[in-house]
């Protein structure tokens, strides 16, 4: 494609050079080739823009820069405000933008999301609807998954965005549900799209290794409401009146404390699921199968966004009365032995709290919650997530997550220091699958393991390597061998 036909939609002015011909978008001088156009990100370790001159020697045609660089004769050069928002509009032209063939739905927040698209995606199912669907457990259209060459994120970078979006039209979708990062966000990796419905879960602390304070999260999650022609907002998060503020079109709210559009009403709670009345036009009651306040919040989130996508109602009771489990979401373990064996992708101090929460609500005897945290993330919401399982379990088993590039036992002592002010009903073992035995020989018939932070991954990073491992093959194991 012409340069200056991908260029349709961004500010940007030509630095030398003319109009050429780009076969490929490239971010990674290395990967260049004959034709391509190497876009210079300024990244959080690497600046693209020290790079130009490999890029051109490697046959760069053109190159995108945000700064002022040295010019070099052999490739156009052009410049822009922001090059990772104008890649995403080029991607889009590039590929001439596959996601305008059907309606695209967003999820964002801090918990939820995940859940969330597959609630969507059955009530879509009920209506006969074919979905694709474009998150952290996968990236498929219905059962099929769609084969990424990059796989490092929940939102995949803009030119994979936009060959993902491509395949999902040629299965002729009717919709794209999509979890939406405040990385995605932030980074602009969907700017220049359009989202028929997007939904706003909750926001708490997360990511501030990113965003710096929750301020700035807070702003980087309202874009999105601000490319949405209907808005879908969970306003008794402290954020959600924000977010309404910031959408451009019609809004949705939802709750259970506060008055909304979708308040739940008659809320009750069992091991086995939760039911709840709604007032939308006429009384609606709902039983869905899956345990846990945040089901609710899921729930209400899900019907406003098929509200928002024009779904009959009486579609939407049935399909989320007929749901299935979501892998690493309060994920079940199967056993003969009475202990309650839950494995969930919780791993933020909020979502901590959900969970044991939720589980109590349920629980006979005690509970025994398994977490760490992750390496080179937030440092912060360690110590914060320890005075949390301390307060509200009754013994804490304070283990590894992915530890990357850190001292798995430097986390470790850091979880302990909100833990051990509140209790000394804990114990510290920094190999995971100790943990999580250790926990399931613990308990007693009525009694419930948490086992939170990696949920459907089945993998383990260590600072010098990646080993297979499952959290739910480990519980499933431990029980096997309790006797």
């Amino acid at each position: 494609m012409e340069l200056f036909k991908m260029l349709e939609g961004v500010k940007y002015e030509i630095c030398q050079g003319k109009d050429v011909d780009i076969n490929h978008i490239v971010i990674d001088s290395r990967k260049i080739a004959k034709g391509d156009i190497f876009i210079c990100i300024d990244g959080l370790r690497i600046d693209g823009h020290n790079y130009i001159d490999s890029a051109i020697e490697a046959g760069a045609a053109a190159v995108l820069v945000e700064k002022d660089v040295r010019l070099n004769a052999n490739a156009t050069v052009v410049r822009v405000e922001n090059t990772r928002a104008a890649m995403s509009v080029m991607a889009g032209n590039f590929y001439n933008w596959p996601s305008r063939s059907y309606k695209l739905v967003g999820f964002t927040g801090t918990n939820g999301k995940t859940s969330s698209t597959y609630f969507l995606e059955v009530i879509l199912d009920e209506i006969g609807h074919k979905s694709g669907i474009i998150g952290t457990v996968s990236t498929r259209v219905g059962a099929e998954p769609v084969e990424t060459k990059f796989a490092t994120s929940t939102t995949p970078d803009p030119v994979e965005l936009q060959q993902i979006f491509g395949e999902m039209a040629h299965a002729k979708v009717d919709e794209v549900v999509m979890e939406v990062t405040s990385h995605a966000l932030e980074l602009k990796k969907v700017e220049g799209l359009e989202f028929e419905v997007s939904v706003f879960t909750n926001l708490t602390q997360d990511h501030l290794d990113l965003h710096g304070s929750m301020e700035n999260y807070k702003l980087a999650k309202a874009d999105l409401f601000r490319i949405s022609n209907v808005s879908v907002v969970n306003i008794d998060s402290e954020y959600g009146e924000f977010m309404a503020e910031c959408a451009k079109g019609e809004v949705i709210t939802y709750s259970i404390t506060n008055p909304s559009d979708l308040q739940a009403l008659n809320v009750e709670y069992t091991s086995h699921g939760v039911s709840f009345d709604i007032n939308y036009g006429e009384k609606w009651h709902f039983d869905i199968p899956i345990p846990g306040r945040f089901t609710v919040y899921n729930a209400l989130g899900v019907i406003g966004a098929a509200i928002g996508l024009k779904i009959p109602m009486e579609s939407i009771v049935k399909a989320l009365g007929g749901l299935k489990g979501v892998p690493g979401r309060i994920q079940s373990i199967p056993n003969d032995k009475g202990i309650g064996v839950f494995v969930d992708y919780s791993h933020t101090p909020d979502s901590l709290e959900n969970i044991i929460t939720s589980v109590r609500e349920f629980t006979s005897g005690k509970i025994i919650s398994i977490f760490g945290c992750g390496g080179d993330r937030d440092r912060i919401k360690r110590p914060i997530m320890g005075d949390i399982s301390a307060r509200l379990s009754d013994f804490t088993v304070i283990t590894s997550d992915n530890p990357r590039t850190e001292n798995p036992q430097a986390i470790v002592d850091e979880i302990e220091t909100g833990v051990s002010p509140v209790t000394d009903k804990y114990i510290k073992l920094t190999d995971r699958r100790e943990a999580i035995y250790y926990a399931v020989n613990m308990a007693e018939a009525g009694d419930s393991v948490i086992i939170a932070g990696k949920g459907h991954e089945s993998y383990q990073i260590f600072p010098d390597k990646t080993i297979h491992f499952d959290d739910a093959e480990e519980a499933a194991d431990a029980l096997a061998k309790k006797e």
